[in-house]
């Protein structure tokens, strides 16, 4: 089973600056999502706080993070953001995939638009 990507542009909430776009890794196990940190600070992206995340191999990490607009599949939402290594695999986070209505298929991998986000 392969992995799946999806091009993503990232921005800043005010929309100015140059966004940076790139193909993301939708990680369903991921909350938020993540971009290296230099790519970030050139979209004008500010740091907000920092956080403890769980990686993998089980290990805690503390990593800067912000707020982003978010771009994908023609849908756009507002998310946190961490601030990651510059040499990081770019993720899009769970967050950002429910609250823009799009659903990742287990069987196929492939990323589908939903008929309606659920208020239940």
């Amino acid at each position: 089973m392969g992995l799946t990507y999806v091009t993503t542009t990232v921005q800043n909430l005010a929309e100015t600056g140059i966004p940076f776009e790139e193909e993301f890794l939708v990680d369903t196990g991921a909350i938020d999502c993540m971009a290296p940190a230099a790519q970030l600070h050139a979209a004008g992206i500010k740091i907000q706080g920092k956080d403890a995340y769980e990686l993998a191999n089980n290990s805690l990490v503390e990593y800067p993070y912000g707020f982003a607009r978010v771009t994908f599949m023609g849908s756009e939402t507002v998310t946190r953001i961490i601030f990651g290594e510059d040499d990081c695999e770019p993720i899009l986070g769970v967050v950002a995939l429910e609250s823009t209505g799009i659903g990742v298929d287990p069987v196929s991998r492939t990323l589908h638009r939903m008929a309606a986000k659920p208020l239940k």
